[in-house]
């Protein structure tokens, strides 16, 4: 019984979302955007979509070339956190779900009564047939169920949609075979040239090398990490401290302006403040940046002692945008907040005027807007952009409605 981990990828999620929640886009290929212009990408496309080369990160121009019938639609980030924590409950139900690696992707450690294929793929029909039956036809995933998460992860990605693929310890490596480099999770553009120097072109020459040779070619213990977790190993993960937090936004066409940009960066500074207050931290740094035209990006950093304080870190942010000389269109804005760490390390100011770190009037502003909206108390700095930069969820992180709606 070598099968200790299965993995839930839930397929093109943002569009399948989206065909779920309107039946009129059921069957037809959509676009979910960050935002309503042609200058914008996709963020997800449906399989209907993916079937004429939509992919994420395909520019809507592009992708009415590639498709003409697709059909966009305005990302709804707090549908997606709605319909996340729905269908961790569905899968739940049927099996206790262990670790929620992203918003589409979660897994589960199977029991020991769990670890024959047979009961395995049981298992995982069923975990199909509830979100069936709780959320809808139209919410599909593949399952992937193998000796550790690196593997799973990668059955998971060898059917879609709505697959359901096994790689028992005595199939490895063959069955790994037919995939390409970049089919393996950490294996990027820079790493496959990396390993093509390095004499490894397929998955098969990468299986034969030992974890001595792969260190060499990956420059790191990631290679011995690899060698190990192609044959079933689950390596030891230590858990790690927040080193950062943060949000961005594409400006809509009527905000690619510097005051309206300022503002939305903010409304955004001003949520990640909230966010860090929330958590109990206190941040040392603020990186200010700002894409521009032809992909070209703007940025500076601020150090400080570290605080919450939204009114501290407002002087920051207005300090760094000062330095935009002779500014180009800004078509996005990005803060981040880092250095951070936990508010009982902080100390009062020494200087009277001084904003204290931790403030009891913030706290207060902060259970107003979770309780009666985002936008009843805000700096005046926000006032424009007080409507803007909606929630937006990350790779890795699920977003907290309360905080960031």
């Amino acid at each position: 019984m070598t099968l200790r981990v299965l993995y839930v990828d839930f397929n093109s999620y943002f569009a399948s979302v989206e065909q779920q929640e309107n039946p009129r886009l059921r069957g037809k290929p959509v676009g979910v955007v960050p935002v309503m212009a042609e200058t914008t990408c996709c963020i997800a496309a449906s399989y209907e979509a993916k079937a004429h080369g939509v992919r994420t990160g395909t520019g809507v121009a592009e992708a009415r070339r590639l498709c003409p019938d697709i059909v966009f639609v305005h990302g709804r980030h707090d549908i997606y956190v709605n319909y996340h924590h729905r269908l961790i409950e569905a899968v739940d139900a049927v099996a206790p779900v262990e670790v929620i690696h992203s918003i589409d992707e979660i897994s589960v450690q199977l029991p020991t009564r769990w670890r024959t294929t047979e009961s395995a793929r049981a298992l995982a029909e069923r975990i199909k047939q509830s979100i069936r039956e709780r959320i809808g036809e139209h919410m599909k995933c593949s399952i992937g169920i193998a000796p550790n998460t690196f593997l799973a992860k990668t059955a998971a990605d060898m059917q879609k949609p709505d697959g359901l693929t096994v790689i028992e310890l005595a199939d490895l490596p063959k069955a790994l075979h037919r995939l390409q480099l970049r089919d393996l999770c950490g294996i990027g553009p820079n790493m496959e040239k990396r390993l093509h120097r390095a004499g490894i072109s397929t998955v098969e020459a990468l299986c034969r090398h030992s974890a001595r040779e792969l260190r060499k070619a990956w420059g790191s213990v990631g290679g011995e990490i690899l060698h190990a977790q192609l044959r079933g190993v689950e390596p030891r993960s230590e858990p790690r401290a927040q080193a950062t937090l943060g949000h961005s936004h594409v400006l809509p066409p009527r905000l690619r302006n510097e005051p309206d940009a300022c503002s939305v960066a903010h409304r955004m500074l001003q949520k990640a403040a909230m966010r860090l207050r929330k958590n109990r931290l206190a941040a040392g740094g603020l990186r200010l940046s700002v894409r521009q035209p032809a992909r070209s990006r703007w940025s500076r950093e601020a150090h400080f002692s570290p605080t919450q304080n939204s009114a501290e870190l407002t002087e920051a942010l207005n300090a760094l945008w000062s330095l935009r000389s002779a500014p180009a269109t800004p078509v996005a804005v990005g803060v981040t907040l880092f250095g951070l760490v936990g508010e009982d390390s902080l100390s009062r100011p020494l200087f009277d005027g001084a904003h204290p770190p931790v403030s009891p009037l913030l706290a207060t502003v902060d259970r107003l807007n979770k309780r009666y909206g985002k936008t009843l108390l805000y700096l005046g700095s926000a006032r424009k952009g007080a409507g803007e930069a909606p929630m937006r969820i990350a790779f890795n992180r699920i977003p907290d409605i309360e905080v960031e709606r």
